[in-house]
């Protein structure tokens, strides 16, 4: 297998319990997740990665149910979930997607992956870094890729507890960007080393989209979100440039969730060190 999505989901977040399987235009949101995924070219095969826990049971049963591939770990150490379920398929390449990011889109999803060939020697590819660094596409959108030989090194090396949690950052933590790589009219990339040496690329949009949330964390984004797919239901095959258009045409949208503060990478959850 050469490049393969895990996409984390669990029935406990702190801020919206259960919210992976709320129904957002017809769907639990994971389907939506799962679905778009699915239609990326570069994506060989896509897996649910959920916890042992048996309040994600229905997460289980949903990927039974639709005939997916599924791994249940730990529920705290989202890291060694990821690596564990990656090592049972060995693929050369990683996707990290979350099940929180219903619009999450297929070609986006493909042009990480292409950046991660197209930075010669990158360990690591994203179109966005959390806070403190800089985004240019929607909050909800994002897409993480990385061999699987980095993150085997940081499954093996990563003690903190948001590295921990957070599967990625010990990848691109102090990461300095200099070098500028053009790709198109609309999108651009930066690359660089971090500072235990993992080459970083990182994709860039034109205009820049970076203030705009559409991930769904509490009430107030799972409202905006079935506000935007209720005017995208007759569209089979939406992009995010279509929700971007819903957004122009509609921007109240924008402010049923413009006050909720979106977590830096350092943060972790409470819950997770009792």
């Amino acid at each position: 297998m050469n490049t393969l999505a895990i996409i984390q989901a669990r029935m406990s977040s702190s801020r919206l319990p259960g919210k992976v399987l709320q129904e957002i235009g017809g769907k639990p949101m994971l389907q939506h997740v799962v679905e778009r995924a699915q239609r990326a070219r570069s994506l060989d095969a896509v897996l649910v990665a959920t916890t042992s826990d048996p309040s994600d049971n229905p997460i289980a049963d949903f990927a039974a149910a639709q005939g997916l591939l599924c791994y249940r770990g730990s529920l705290h150490d989202v890291l060694d979930r990821y690596y564990q379920a990656a090592r049972l398929y060995q693929p050369q390449n990683i996707v990290r997607i979350t099940a929180d990011c219903p619009l999450i889109d297929p070609l986006l999803i493909d042009q990480t992956v292409s950046l991660l060939s197209l930075a010669a020697g990158a360990d690591f590819a994203c179109n966005r870094l959390p806070p403190p660094f800089g985004r240019s596409f929607p909050i909800g959108l994002d897409v993480e890729v990385c061999s699987f030989a980095a993150l085997e090194r940081a499954w093996r090396e990563a003690t903190a507890a948001f590295h921990r949690e957070h599967v990625m950052p010990y990848l691109y933590e102090g990461v300095s960007l200099t070098e500028q790589i053009s790709i198109s009219q609309n999108h651009s990339a930066a690359a660089g080393f971090s500072p235990r040496n993992f080459r970083i690329a990182q994709l860039h949009h034109r205009p820049d989209y970076g203030d705009l949330r559409w991930t769904v964390d509490t009430a107030e984004d799972l409202a905006a979100l079935r506000e935007i797919f209720a005017h995208l239901e007759t569209k089979a095959d939406f992009s995010w440039y279509d929700a971007l258009e819903v957004i122009r045409q509609n921007p109240r949208i924008t402010q049923i969730n413009a006050a909720v503060r979106h977590k830096t990478m350092t943060e972790v959850d409470e819950r997770n060190a009792k």
